[in-house]
């Protein structure tokens, strides 16, 4: 397949730019909304182009597919931005580890890093070939967009990807990368950095083919003592805040920090050189934006089990987070991405993800 090339990244090139301009902190009509896991499992068409693929891998190691899928979501809901369908766990395939999912289980690793030798035979995987289809699929998403909202590309934080690579696959108390952080603590580094560097790339080659934003996971960030987060994650999260391209002016991706459980270190990510900062739902979001003091943009944050309530139920909660925020922010709406706490689950209703966007537009509108 022949890959079109990257429409111009440029804001006032989009019909709809109420995303990027929050990340920004400039003035919006109302506040953006986009789902974490929001092209997934709870949609019928969803499930039906992954029977059609035969298995997740095959589907987003398919351009065309990962396209489809990226966009079923925008053509149920008004949402303000797209994300690449994708996994945070293709850059350590990459790197030949041999990436596979077992049903019920989730991701594994053929070939987990136990030792010093595996983490010296790790090397920053080229983008355009080991990882080209990662970028055929944002140039094919960029193009069937046609600009009508931006595109969210991401990675996984290295903390959260060393995980997976360490312990094989899931963990209940990841023993193996916490043991291996204690008791070998240079050689934890030398993964982290090599990891680190092979995110930049990731994220930068994300950009160049046509992201208009940048997202990093730091899903497992939070299940670290703060002494043990700041120094095997949030060091490498402020090496890719510092030294990720990002482009000029209005052709610029702004990069948001996402952590499950960051909510005690917000002061030191809004310092980090990114420009947003996600939550979850454990942190106040007016709390969050009093903490940061305008120094970032704030992105969430409603607990994903409200959209098991029903409509009016999650309308109230939607209200409550906005208000919060603006409370917070000096009475103020500019700066917020309204978002989930983490992501979706597979028997959620479209229907109540319906009542969410349209409550957010509605009750922010201005």
């Amino acid at each position: 397949m022949t890959a079109a090339p990257a429409p111009p990244t440029s804001v006032s090139a989009l019909k709809n730019d109420r995303f990027l301009r929050a990340l920004r902190r400039e003035s919006v009509d109302r506040t953006p909304v986009w789902l974490m896991r929001q092209a997934g499992r709870y949609l019928p068409e969803y499930r039906a182009t992954r029977a059609a693929a035969g298995s997740f891998l095959a589907m987003a190691k398919n351009p065309e597919l990962a396209c489809e899928v990226t966009l079923q979501p925008l053509r149920r809901f008004p949402l303000d931005a797209a994300i690449l369908f994708s996994d945070i766990l293709t850059v350590p395939d990459a790197m030949g580890l041999g990436l596979y999912f077992v049903e019920g289980e989730g991701p594994k690793f053929e070939r987990p890093v136990r030792s010093a030798a595996d983490i010296a035979r790790l090397a920053v995987p080229d983008m355009e070939t080991e990882l080209r289809y990662v970028m055929d699929a944002v140039r094919t998403i960029r193009r069937e967009l046609d600009n009508t909202v931006p595109l969210i590309g991401f990675s996984g934080s290295p903390w959260t990807l060393a995980c997976y690579m360490i312990e094989g696959g899931g963990s209940d108390n990841y023993s193996k990368v916490k043991s291996l952080a204690l008791n070998e603590p240079a050689a934890m580094h030398r993964l982290l950095e090599v990891v680190t560097d092979a995110v930049i790339a990731y994220l930068n080659a994300q950009r160049l083919a046509g992201a208009q934003a940048l997202q990093v996971f730091d899903t497992w960030g939070g299940v670290l003592s703060p002494a043990m987060y700041r120094e095997f994650s949030l060091r490498y999260l402020n090496r890719i805040a510092q030294e990720l391209p990002r482009g000029d002016g209005d052709n610029s991706a702004p990069l948001i920090l996402f952590g499950k459980g960051n909510g005690a270190y917000l002061e030191e990510l809004a310092a980090s050189g990114a420009e947003g900062v996600g939550v979850d739902w454990t942190v106040e979001l007016g709390d969050a934006a009093r903490r940061t003091g305008g120094r970032v943009a704030i992105q969430g944050n409603l607990d994903p089990v409200t959209l098991y309530a029903q409509p009016e139920a999650i309308r109230r909660e939607v209200g409550r987070a906005l208000d919060s925020y603006a409370a917070g922010n000096g009475g103020s709406r500019e700066g917020h991405v309204f978002n989930l706490g983490h992501g979706m689950s597979p028997d959620m209703s479209p229907d109540h993800v319906a009542a969410l966007v349209a409550a957010v537009h509605e009750l922010s509108a201005r």
